[in-house]
């Protein structure tokens, strides 16, 4: 009994890493409404979603409007509703199998790009020997164990997009401070010379009412 437990731990181990594969982080560039898709194939699965607006496409913005997400189940039920966020990190019980939709609007001027990462846990071996008491403790541990390790994966994508974002809202920032430098420094030096050249005006009338 033990040598065939050592080869179901070793082969729930290799489903388990396989299956955190299953996760789908996408990068796109939204107009004004893009869906997906995504198939649930179990009731009761835990469905994990992340989303991080990027960046939008103007050099000279770099606002937080962000960006609109319905989460619909395959009844066309709404299940997540969020309005105006630049990032947000979320999970829901899937209570029907099948395709769920994740519908993003853009209200803003602006082409925008969007990191999204879709992922769901669902623990088959666990239904398989459910009812094996010798079993359900391992597969008890497994599962959290699955769940880890995937929440790793999960916040590092989620990290990886967040910072993407501060690197180019920074940029942009960096970028829009040299150029207000340099404009106020030529309005500076324009300044300058006007006044320069009004003293000398100023100087040169004044001599020439003294000569007279």
């Amino acid at each position: 009994m033990g040598f065939s437990l050592k080869h179901v731990l070793v082969f729930v181990l290799i489903g388990a890493l396989l299956n955190l594969k299953g996760s789908e982080g996408i990068r796109f560039v939204i107009d004004r409404e893009e869906c997906f898709s995504h198939d649930v194939k179990y009731e009761g699965d835990t469905v994990h979603a992340s989303f991080v607006v990027i960046k939008a496409d103007s050099p000279w913005h770099y606002g937080d409007e962000g960006v609109d997400l319905v989460v619909k189940g395959p009844a066309g039920d709404q299940i997540q509703d969020f309005r105006d966020k630049t990032s947000e990190k979320f999970d829901f019980v899937a209570h029907k199998s099948g395709v769920h939709k994740f519908c993003f609007t853009n209200k803003s001027p602006y082409h925008e790009t969007i990191d999204f990462d879709v992922h769901v846990g669902h623990f088959s071996y666990f239904e398989q020997h459910a009812k094996d008491e010798h079993f359900t403790p391992l597969l008890e541990q497994i599962a959290k164990l699955e769940e880890a390790l995937y929440n790793i994966q999960f916040e590092q994508h989620w990290l990886e997009a967040q910072t993407d974002r501060q690197a180019i809202v920074n940029d942009a920032m960096s970028r829009r401070a040299v150029h207000k430098a340099i404009f106020e420094s030529a309005a500076l030096i324009g300044a300058s010379a006007l006044q320069v050249y009004l003293l000398q005006r100023l100087f040169e009338r004044k001599l020439g009412t003294s000569r007279v």
